[in-house]
Parts: structure tokens; sequence; C-alpha cells
């Protein structure tokens, strides 16, 4: 823990009093140094709530308006990729907590084009994991494609949301943990999954889509030997263990792997308007936010259900 002074925020910026951090697995990649090129020193943190406190020129937001700040925090507007939808791909990009000091602290900046309105009722702590967990499972979720049956490989934040929205949509949910984590397991059925077991289990039967939240590379074949033929296996995170050979035919018979990247304010639109209607409701666990290394090797261990919230 360090004071600074505030920051102050510039043309087009707002200073966040922060009501609540979401610590997100793409932190503790952040802290681990299992990411390229961060700024440092940095103050990690993505999914961050907050009220307005302080704005640049050119904001419109009022001041004490309740905002989310989330991964994605600026891009340039003029490459090939902004210009076609696909900002998530910036070539160059300001994220949040990563190339941009985030909010693991009491106040952060953020660009008022790149925050998402909030309501004024709703519970910051709850509402956190919302602004990545929520925004790549759902962008995860539409890349897996329209099928039934979809996996989910890695029972934590994200995949805890996207499991009630899978439910609400009328799909069924295969939720697959550590090998032998009964408590995991136990807790993927609570959300709504009809079958939970370990890794290293196929389950009972083809999957349509798998999404994997956990970062670990040869998650990917057995993903593939689980799908059926035609279908498609999504890689959610930013990082992960490199991805063992394997034999072709687990990929033959039109069978594909692809990644998500970031997320486009789109997503983040969509999503936080889908939400309620379904409505989410996450599982989390506070700590103040002087524990905030406590709370990421409890997310390190795996001995969180649900998400890690810092509250300063």
């Amino acid at each position: 823990m360090e004071a600074r002074p505030e920051p102050t925020p510039g043309p087009g910026q707002i200073r966040l009093r922060v009501e609540a951090c979401g610590v997100c697995r793409t932190d503790l990649h952040v802290v681990d140094g299992e990411l390229p090129d961060p700024k440092l020193p940095i103050i990690p943190g993505h999914e961050i709530v907050g009220r307005v406190e302080a704005a640049g020129d050119g904001v419109a937001l009022a001041i004490g308006a309740r905002v989310g700040a989330p991964w994605l925090g600026h891009t340039c507007g003029h490459c090939r990729y902004c210009r076609s939808a696909q900002e998530n791909l910036c070539d160059a990009p300001l994220f949040t907590g990563y190339t941009r000091d985030g909010g693991f602290s009491t106040h952060a900046i953020a660009d008022a084009a790149y925050a998402f309105a909030l309501g004024e009722t709703l519970d910051p702590v709850a509402t956190a994991p919302l602004l990545c967990a929520g925004l790549i499972g759902w962008r995860s979720l539409k890349a897996a494609g329209d099928g039934e049956a979809i996996g989910l490989y890695g029972f934590g934040a994200a995949a805890h949301i996207v499991a009630q929205v899978c439910r609400w949509q009328g799909r069924r949910v295969f939720a697959f943990t550590r090998p032998g984590d009964s408590a995991g397991q136990a807790f993927a059925r609570s959300m709504g999954a009809e079958w939970a077991g370990g890794s290293d289990e196929a389950p009972p039967a083809h999957l349509d889509a798998a999404i994997l939240f956990a970062p670990v590379g040869g998650l990917v074949p057995a993903a593939l030997a689980a799908v059926r033929k035609g279908g498609r296996v999504v890689c959610g995170g930013i990082h992960m263990s490199d991805i063992p050979a394997f034999p072709y035919r687990l990929l033959w018979e039109e069978r594909s792997v692809v990644s998500v990247a970031n997320l486009t304010r789109a997503d983040g639109e969509e999503f936080l308007a889908l939400a309620p209607r379904v409505p989410v409701r996450t599982t989390t666990r506070a700590y103040p936010l002087d524990m905030a290394n406590e709370a990421l090797d409890d997310l390190r261990s795996g001995r969180i259900e649900g998400a890690a919230v810092l509250v300063p």
C-alpha cells in the first residue's frame, strides 16, 4: 500500500471514487508477470464501479454519476480494426489495470467514452464482476454459437455468470473443474449446471461448444474430444499455458478452436442490458483494499467461489 495524490482527469477523462473493484484472473496474470509490457509501476484492477468525482474538458457525465470502467480503456479510433467495428483488436489500445492504472485504489482515471452508465440502486460489490467476468463471458458465449449443450472449463467468476445466462436461454450447461474439486462442482450445480465433473472426465453427452476460462492449454485437446462434429472450442482468457500437440483426428470433422480478445463497448451495452433480465446473481467475497494480495492469492489457489471484490 502507498499514498499518492488524487489523479487529475485530462480532456475527455473522469476521476472515479472507487466503490468496488473486482479481482480478475487477468489481474493475476499481470501481477505474476505472465503478460508482456505492462505499465510499471501499475495499479491493477479493471472491474471498477465508482462515482464520477471530477471531469475533464468535453465530458458530459454528471458529477456523482455511477459508472463502470472495464478492461478496454481507450482505442485509437482510426486503425483498420477501429474502423471496422473491431475496436477490441485496436492497434494502439489502453487497458485498465495493465497499460494504465486501474481500480485497486481509492480513485481511478477513466476515459468517459469507455465508461458504462450504471444504475443508482445496484450493489457495487455484486456489479463489479460483470465488468469483465460478465463481459468476456458474454463475448465468449456469442463466439460459441447457438448450440444447446455448452461446456464450461474452469468454473470461476466468468463461468458462474455465463451458466446463469445459458440456463435463461434454455441451454444445457456442463461444468468442468479441477479434478477432485467437489465443492466447485457442487457450486456449479447450484448455478444451473446439469452435470459437473473434473476436467479429466468426459461429459455424459457430446457438447455443441466448449468455453475455456481456465488458462490451461492442456484443456484444448480435452475440449475438442468432448465436442461433437462441427463443434467449437472457445478460449476465453488473455493468457494460457502452451497447448500440447494433439492428433489431427480431434480437430477433424470441422471442429474449430477460436480465441476471444478483450471486448467492445457494444458487448458491454448488450450484456449490461441483459444481466438484469436474467437476472444474473453474482456470488462474491469482499476484501478490504489492504488485503488485495490475499485476494489475489486466494484466486491463484482456487479458494474462491464466484468472484473476489476489493472495497476501498
